[in-house]
């Protein structure tokens, strides 16, 4: 079982290093490059894995995982690390990257995208094995919901059995907003954002979170599956852990901020040397 505890104290420290700027123990850092389809998000961590700074920035150059940007994300990716290294007064040169599950036709534009940056690529993982990195979970299912995907480890003795992804995720979540008050996307994207209005929006998408639900019906073993455990920006919606409980029958867990999750993670698998 997961300990929630350790796990929002440490996801506090982490967004707390968009703000704030920590001293490093040790002189090597470690580093993840998330390529999201919503945001694209660059976190440092010291050679003990405590967070030191974190940089993220809204973007549209990925869809369903799969960069469609190539020259808009390495813009992206450049901008951030140089962000990251003025705060640092250092360079960052080794990072560690993901994809979303059963993509693995998309490691070798990420790769290039990172190496464009000016980083050296030392480990490339899948993304909800990366969130499990934070959550270190022996046995369940760690589902990671982001922009364009829903993907799902699922974990026993320790050990990833199984990893799969599908083209539903936050985005899907955000046109139906849109549709439904008619309104432009990017006007949507706010209100899905806007903690207060959570509560009105949840009867609007609970459809597209039924159909995530289903993603994790269709794969689990549900005599041998105890708890999920989400993660990814999307799952920032409140009440979507329990929509999730009551589709699977499973009991869920989210941290308080399950959008760092995955890009804490990958950092934390960076392999400095």
């Amino acid at each position: 079982m997961m300990d929630l505890h350790r796990v929002n104290d440490y996801m506090a420290r982490v967004e707390q290093s968009e703000t704030t700027t920590f001293v490093p123990t040790g002189k090597k850092l470690k580093v993840g490059v998330d390529l999201g389809t919503a945001y694209i998000v660059i976190v440092v961590l010291d050679e003990e894995n405590n967070p030191v700074a974190c940089e993220k920035k809204a973007a549209n150059v990925l869809r369903d995982g799969v960069v469609v940007d190539y020259s808009g994300a390495l813009r992206i990716v450049k901008e951030l690390k140089a962000k990251l290294e003025a705060r640092l007064n250092t360079e960052l040169t080794h990072c560690a990257i993901a994809m979303p599950a059963g993509t693995d036709g998309s490691v070798r534009t990420h790769t290039y995208v990172a190496e464009g940056a000016g980083f050296e690529v030392t480990n490339v993982l899948d993304e909800p094995t990366a969130a499990n990195s934070i959550f270190q979970i022996d046995d369940g299912v760690v589902v990671d919901i982001g922009g364009g995907t829903t993907g799902l480890a699922i974990l026993q003795g320790g050990k990833v059995v199984r990893v799969e992804d599908e083209p539903t995720g936050g985005t899907h979540l955000t046109l139906v907003i849109a549709g439904n008050f008619r309104i432009p996307f990017e006007e949507a994207e706010k209100i899905k954002q806007d903690y207060s209005r959570h509560k009105e929006i949840l009867p609007i998408v609970k459809a597209v979170l039924e159909k995530m639900s289903s993603i994790v019906n269709r794969y689990i073993d549900k005599s041998k599956t105890n708890t999920i455990y989400l993660c990814g920006g999307t799952c920032c919606l409140t009440g979507i852990e329990k929509v999730f409980e009551r589709e699977t029958g499973i009991h869920t867990i989210k941290p308080q901020n399950p959008f760092l999750v995955t890009p804490a993670g990958i950092a934390m698998n960076c392999e400095i040397g």
